[in-house]
């Protein structure tokens, strides 16, 4: 029911209304509207049960345990948001002076120098303002790189068949070929693959390690090699940084530029299309063309903002303002929340939650890969059932798990295995909450061989079944036009 429906005539709440008159007097008759609003007509209590039951109708992560592998929707500390929202930070002007700033500076400054020591790259730039545009940054500045040092012939990308999607769009976009390269059955780059790829046409390989299949990459360093050997740079998305966080640093695997999800791996707001941030982390040799500003300190201990005209290389800004600051203040208080044994608690509780996982449902799914031991998530395939006389697909059951409280996993990717389930519980969950959501999924699977069409046909409990996924998506209907429409 939308708010337009509990609009009744005369019904309104005067104590919300502003106080004091309002004066008119300076506006322009012109500018000035000839009807109502059009506002529903609602009482505070109207208004406060409907946007409470909508929120209640809502999966969040603070309601729900949330397994969307590759996005890592883990809990968000209380106390990383109470440090972003202190009034002295709060209320501070994105244009305030460097000698009125030096405490928001220096907490930056030591950002960039916490996220680069994390990840052993030579440098962070904490400019880019959501994960897409870091990535973006990367691809801009392997391409300042090569057009540097005369490389114009370098115009391609690669990227394996298990990278995320935004990979080869942001190769793309950064005006590069996207050549793509095979993985083997048991889930590595396919070496033969990459051989043939390589050539004096190949500018960098992004890829992600662990990968989208769940799985470490065991050829890293060959990997590495052969790319750097070629002539090319190495590009390392950073989505599934939360599984080796202390462990291994992409410094130390070969990369020369990464970003980072703060989202993600450092627990700050996830979705919705922002507020976000997307640092980079550049090896030596790129951070010549590292987007500014970044956060430098003078002799006298004193910081300030370093631009095009300290980096006349640089790939330039990516905003109109330095940062997206509230978004890096959290994640700045979550590390130090953590500190350095924390950060290698989170890889290991979330290994071993997922692994946990894995082999709860083992005996009544069908694993993709095996024989491998997963990172932070892992790849169910319910090809089985879909090819089986109950042709369950696996976006059915991810719609009956709706109907048991429990948010589906994300399915249909990677696209390299069919009927795919990605499964990624974090390291914030407990116990008891894997074994409910394993639980859900026997529960499930023994329902495919007794009453199929009961799966094909949820969900039953939420307040619309099943949608349209395209027209939902592409044809927004978001406008009240005083009817009341159907549901696609």
């Amino acid at each position: 029911m939308l708010i337009f429906e509990h609009s009744r005539d005369e019904r309104t709440n005067k104590a919300q209304l502003p106080r004091g008159e309002v004066a008119l007097d300076d506006l322009p008759e012109a500018q000035r509207r000839s009807s109502a609003l059009g506002l529903p007509q609602a009482s505070e209590m109207d208004v406060v049960r409907h946007y409470t039951r909508l929120s209640q109708q809502n999966f969040s992560i603070d309601t729900h345990f949330y397994p969307l592998g590759s996005c890592t929707m883990k809990y968000n500390p209380r106390g990383a948001n109470e440090a972003a929202m202190l009034p002295g930070l709060l209320n501070r002007h994105p244009e305030t002076p460097a000698r009125f700033s030096q405490g928001i500076f220096s907490v930056l400054h030591e950002l960039q120098e916490m996220l680069a020591d994390i990840c052993g790259m030579h440098a962070v730039s904490l400019a880019p303002a959501a994960g897409a545009q870091g990535e973006y940054a990367g691809v801009a500045m392997i391409r300042a790189y090569h057009k540097a040092h005369g490389n114009h012939e370098r115009d391609e990308i690669i990227v394996p068949d298990s990278a995320h999607g935004t990979n080869p769009a942001t190769a793309s976009m950064g005006g590069f070929r996207t050549v793509e390269i095979r993985t083997k059955p048991d889930g590595d780059i396919d070496l033969e693959s990459l051989e043939e790829a390589l050539s004096e046409r190949t500018a960098g390989l992004m890829i992600t390690n662990p990968s989208t299949l769940g799985l470490f990459e065991r050829g890293i360093k060959e990997i590495a090699d052969k790319v750097h050997a070629a002539g090319g740079l190495l590009y390392y998305d950073g989505a599934n940084l939360n599984a080796i966080l202390g462990k291994v640093r992409p410094g130390e695997m070969g990369f020369d530029v990464m970003h980072f999800n703060l989202h993600k791996t450092f627990s700050t707001p996830h979705g919705g299309g922002g507020p976000g941030a997307g640092p980079v982390g550049v090896s030596e040799r790129l951070l010549p063309f590292a987007p500014v500003p970044l956060v430098a300190r003078d002799a006298d201990g004193g910081y300030f903002l370093e631009y095009e005209r300290e980096r006349p290389q640089s790939i330039g800004r990516m905003t109109a303002f330095p940062a997206n600051i509230g978004v890096l203040l959290r994640a700045y208080a979550y590390i130090r929340m953590a500190g350095r044994e924390g950060m290698e608690r989170i890889a290991e509780h979330a290994v071993l939650n997922s692994n946990y996982l894995l082999e709860k449902l083992r005996p009544h799914y069908q694993v993709a890969f095996p024989g491998r031991r997963a990172m932070h998530e892992f790849i169910l395939t319910l090809e089985d059932l879909a090819k089986s006389d109950a042709h369950v697909s696996a976006m059915d059951v991810a719609k009956r798990m709706l109907d048991f409280g429990v948010h589906a996993p994300t399915a249909y990717f990677p696209l390299s295995v069919p009927e795919c389930f990605l499964v990624e519980p974090t390291e914030s969950e407990a116990k008891e909450i894997l074994d409910h959501f394993a639980g859900v999924l026997a529960a499930i699977r023994e329902e495919v061989d007794v009453d199929p069409d009961k799966i094909k046909n949820a969900p039953y409990t939420l307040p619309v079944k099943r949608l349209d996924d395209v027209r939902a998506a592409k044809e927004l209907d978001l406008a009240w036009d005083g009817e009341r429409k159907a549901a696609v």
